[in-house]
């Protein structure tokens, strides 16, 4: 865990903050303000959640970064979403602190039904809660026809600026240019809230950060491992993660076998057969065998990011339910250590089924498709921005993990991109532009890490000053602690949650004290 001076401090501080407030006319909430029994249950159903939220949108600015005018693009239509049962006023009048989730590459309902560190410490702090929608993604499409003939709006930036401006005219349609906006994200959303508050700070008053992998780009000082990524979905397969003690060397195997088995025509029915694979899941030569190893290994990327101790929606994007620690449930199909052949085939489908097959209906398997329609859209988009700004190299080299060697190979990257997006990256970017390790003076800052997460390695993982400080979690998934309080939570979890609201209310009470804080007596909110 990040050293933290000063506990005792600030378990005051959240104390101070809550005896402060008192409820103040709030009009026209949407919805009923859920009781505690209804946030227990949410762990388990949070889909209506959204029932309990205002669904808005607002004219965003397409190109925050030219000054050209074009009156047929010049602005798009952006979603949020605002909840505000719980938002009370301090004695003073002032409006209380406003929690932002900054969405990232999905539907934001996916992040609103799933953001329990927000929902269950709204209460508390009395916050309103606001959850912005990424552009491109979910229903905040800049263009309605042939989007991805015009994906260059598609940027970090340009989603940094429509929440910029979001929270500015919020601040003040609800009078609440005093209060503390404390921002939230996970993975790509983690990431934006960390960029954003060192770009508008004046917007983020402080940032809890999970699961955020900022540093896993080229010109990194040390540099970044880009197999780093892999060996961890390794370890989440073997018995230091729980699973199967042959799982992993049997994994191994089978990618040998399916390669070996592709050369021949006899080989790749073998194949198909033991792999059930679909009549229009072609195999006919080493490249399509490439293909389907491919697809089958994302599977297992996925399943380690989703290594939670309860059944989650989270990694299916709300579509399906993956088991509690789904690589462990993945790796009994391959803990039989005599397997071999067809059995090693068989038994890495039905591992990586565990994922693709999620519902247990598919009666074949088709290695050109996602797990379902949404996943599939947003992994689309991720590829453009994994061609522009986030270029992150990986590869595998089959000795320390669980797959075959795949060094990176720039050119070829370049190549793809160049073919699919008619983009050509720039590696060195992000480090210039958001600063790569060179962060030190960031301030309000909680960097939170599981180490069953695979992209734990390009996260913060010690604390950079005495205000940006990194919390880790033995035994969390991706950003476990962003998620909703469950009985099989782990006590790591429980303990990060609780570092942070520390934290949030640290940074609450920096904001009252503040010398630029005036109190203006509250008009009445109305959504």
């Amino acid at each position: 865990m990040g050293c933290l001076s000063g506990w005792i401090a600030l378990a005051v501080l959240a104390s101070s903050v809550a005896s402060q407030r008192v409820r103040p006319h709030l009009d026209s909430f949407k919805g009923a303000a859920p009781d505690k029994s209804y946030l227990e249950s949410l762990a388990s159903n949070s889909d209506h959640l959204v029932d309990h939220c205002d669904e808005r949108w607002r004219n965003t600015t397409l190109d925050h970064y030219s000054w050209e005018h074009t009156p047929q693009r010049h602005t798009y239509l952006q979603r949020y979403f605002v909840c505000g049962e719980h938002w009370t006023q301090s004695e003073d009048g002032t409006p209380g602190p406003i929690f932002l989730y900054l969405g990232n590459e999905a539907d934001v309902t996916l992040y609103l039904n799933n953001s329990g560190l927000m929902w269950e410490s709204a209460p508390d702090f009395g916050a309103l809660l606001v959850f912005a929608e990424h552009r491109y993604y979910g229903k905040s499409k800049p263009f309605k026809e042939n989007l991805r003939q015009h994906m260059e709006y598609l940027t970090a930036d340009q989603a940094m600026a429509d929440y910029a401006e979001l929270m500015t005219e919020l601040r003040a349609e609800f009078h609440a240019e005093d209060s503390a906006v404390i921002g939230f994200g996970g993975s790509y959303g983690g990431m934006l809230a960390v960029w954003m508050r060192m770009k508008f700070p004046h917007i983020l008053d402080g940032i809890v950060a999970g699961s955020a992998p900022i540093w896993t780009f080229y010109g990194e000082d040390p540099p970044w491992d880009s197999g780093s990524y892999a060996k961890v979905v390794t370890r989440d397969a073997t018995p230091a993660a729980g699973a199967a003690e042959a799982c992993a060397p049997n994994m191994r195997q089978a990618w040998q076998e399916l390669f070996s088995a592709s050369e021949t025509a006899e080989g790749r029915r073998r194949v198909r057969d033991s792999m059930q694979l679909c009549p229009d899941a072609h195999l006919d030569n080493r490249s399509s065998a490439d293909a389907l190893a491919g697809w089958l290994s994302s599977a297992f990327d996925y399943l380690a990011m989703g290594e939670y101790p309860y059944p989650s929606p989270y990694i299916l994007n709300g579509a399906g339910i993956l088991p509690a620690f789904p690589m462990r449930t993945a790796c009994s199909h391959l803990a039989d250590p005599h397997l071999d052949g067809p059995g090693l085939l068989q038994g890495l489908a039905r591992a990586a089924g565990v994922f693709y097959n999620y519902s247990g209906q598919l009666e074949c398997m088709n290695w050109a498709v996602g797990p379902n329609p949404e996943t599939q859209e947003d992994g689309d988009f991720w590829g453009y921005q994994s061609c522009t700004e986030q270029f992150m190299p990986m590869s595998r080299d089959g000795v320390h993990d669980m797959y075959w060697p795949q060094p990176f190979n720039k050119e070829e990257a370049f190549a793809d991109c160049q073919r699919q997006w008619n983009v050509t990256p720039r590696p060195m970017w992000p480090t210039i532009n958001w600063g790569g390790r060179h962060i030190r003076t960031i301030t309000n800052a909680v960097f939170s890490n599981g180490l069953l997460d695979p992209w734990h390695p390009g996260g913060v993982l010690q604390d950079l000053n005495p205000t940006a400080v990194a919390v880790i979690i033995p035994e969390g998934a991706h950003h476990l602690d962003l998620m909703f309080s469950h009985p099989d939570d782990p006590e790591s979890v429980k303990h990060a949650r609780n570092i942070e609201r520390q934290h949030i209310a640290r940074w609450i009470r920096q904001k009252q004290l503040s010398p630029s804080h005036m109190a203006t007596p509250g008009a009445d909110v109305v959504f």
